[in-house]
């Protein structure tokens, strides 16, 4: 099992920006990717592969969200900009299977989250 902590969240003016910062565990390189928690409902945001030579967005963040990866440090980052207080959420990242047929069940293993409120 892959072991994965986030930070960077925190509270944030609409407009603003936040990198979040996930620490992977592992000395095997994996696919991994970022969603956010709501209440009720998981929402992808953004994958990259191992090698960093292909990403994924959710049509709704593509342009103000940006994935990134350092494999020398284990890091996977999520840059959020613009943001808006409907992105208020926790944010999760993870192992993520790019062959599954939907994206937010193609996570595995995930941290707690960090959270990001965004205030208007």
């Amino acid at each position: 099992q892959v072991q994965v902590a986030e930070s960077g969240g925190g509270l944030v003016q609409a407009g603003g920006s936040l990198r979040l910062s996930c620490t992977v565990s592992s000395g095997t390189l994996y696919d991994m990717g970022w969603f956010r928690q709501f209440p009720q409902e998981r929402e992808f945001l953004a994958a990259i592969s191992s090698d960093a030579t292909r990403t994924h967005y959710r049509n709704g963040v593509r342009g103000r969200f940006t994935i990134s990866r350092s494999n020398a440090r284990n890091m996977v980052y999520l840059h959020l900009n613009s943001l808006k207080p409907e992105d208020t959420a926790m944010y999760h990242c993870g192992t993520f299977d790019f062959g599954y047929h939907n994206d937010e069940g193609a996570f595995r293993d995930w941290g707690q989250g960090t959270q990001v409120i965004v205030s208007s």
